[in-house]
């Protein structure tokens, strides 16, 4: 694969300069140095092909000498990259996003200014099902007035007939965050479905689901087998936003509880039980870490934990909740190895002992790295 031609530029692909066993090298020896104390680090799982494994793009459309561009944010600020072709992003969701950037200069739509705050195309969002191709296009303006928008999605679909649904979603807010909280469907339900480890799932444009398919269905198969499940167990899955991780688990589990403040996502997570007819997981919107003590102090007994907290790592508040229910075994699925570091300090001082350690490459040429961890209670 050739050099990226943006890749000193943007910042996102921050280990590029590496070949790729390289990369799986350094990634190894991080959470050895983070997470090797604890138990033995077993070898990090990469991809065959690690190019064009996103099935997620989203682009910034901004002003560059009087054009439109539509690209990403450089990594030290909030300054638009042009970017016609990301090498890690589907190569039709490309296209798709370049298509709408030429029909915003026909229907003379202008895209939005972060300085003079004038403008009205904020983002472009294109999910794209890894299975059945089902593709779902969110056009982010900053104001409510969409003119000709018929005409617009009309001209969209021509050019791509495969286009399952389109979005439109009003984000008026100054912030880093992609997406406000008014939609309208313009075209299609509003929503895609995918399949993952056999399963159906329903993807909103708010929901959160893994960029990358080919690995993901390796990690929840790792999940399953440090859950060791032989359907007795009833099972929390925290931070669980769409469900995925507990019903994949679910067939092999007494109950699944997935816990998760996104009202959105709990609905998706719902959907998604009863769309593959599974009947012994229910959801629940709510704070995890309030939800495990309120369980703890009705008596119940929790035998399973799976926590997949975001960058920030388990609060202490979420920790102190999670010792406090005392399951038998814990399954940390963590994308941040520093946070990890310290959140299995924390647990290992609190009764339980770490059993394996498995690193995931989720996101290749970049420094993130995916790590499940299993713990026992001692």
């Amino acid at each position: 694969m050739k050099q990226c031609p943006v890749a000193k530029k943007c910042g996102g692909c921050q280990l590029q300069n590496l070949n790729y066993d390289e990369q799986l090298s350094l990634k190894q020896s991080k959470i050895i140095r983070m997470a090797g104390k604890y138990c033995h680090v077993d070898e990090i799982i990469g991809m065959e092909n690690p190019y064009r494994y996103r099935n997620k793009a989203t682009h910034i459309f901004g002003f560059k000498s009087g054009k439109i561009v539509s690209g990403i944010y450089q990594s030290s600020a909030r300054r638009i990259i042009p970017v016609d072709d990301c090498f890690l992003e589907d190569e039709y969701s490309n296209k798709i996003v370049q298509t709408v950037k030429k029909l915003c200069v026909s229907f003379k739509l202008k895209a939005y200014d972060l300085n003079t705050k004038r403008g009205f195309v904020r983002h472009v969002l294109v999910r794209r099902g890894s299975n059945n191709g089902e593709i779902m296009v969110v056009i982010v303006t900053a104001k409510d007035d969409f003119p000709k928008k018929r005409d617009f999605v009309s001209a969209l679909i021509e050019k791509h007939p495969d286009i399952t649904t389109v979005v439109w979603n009003i984000n008026p807010t100054d912030t880093p965050v992609f997406l406000g909280q008014k939609s309208e469907v313009l075209y299609g339900d509003g929503y895609i479905t995918d399949t993952l480890c056999g399963l159906k799932f329903r993807i909103s444009p708010n929901s959160f689901y893994q960029v990358n398919p080919i690995q993901t269905e390796i990690l929840y198969n790792k999940v399953k087998e440090f859950a060791t499940l032989n359907g007795n167990e009833r099972v929390i899955d925290a931070y669980c936003g769409t469900g995925t991780i507990g019903l994949t688990l679910a067939k092999n589990a007494k109950e699944v509880i997935g816990v998760e403040v996104n009202a959105d996502s709990v609905n998706d997570a719902r959907f998604n039980a009863e769309m593959n007819g599974i009947k012994n997981a229910k959801y629940i919107c709510a704070d995890a870490g309030e939800f495990m003590v309120e369980t703890a102090q009705k008596g119940e007994k929790i035998d399973v934990v799976i926590t997949d907290p975001p960058r920030s790592g388990c609060s202490k508040k979420f920790l102190d909740s999670l010792l406090t229910l005392n399951p038998e075994r814990i399954v940390y699925v963590s994308c941040n190895p520093e946070t990890l570091s310290r959140d299995l300090f924390v647990l290992r001082k609190g009764g339980y002992r770490v059993n394996k350690i498995q690193p995931v490459d989720m996101f290749p040429h970049t420094e993130h790295v995916e790590t499940i961890v299993c713990l026992n209670k001692q």
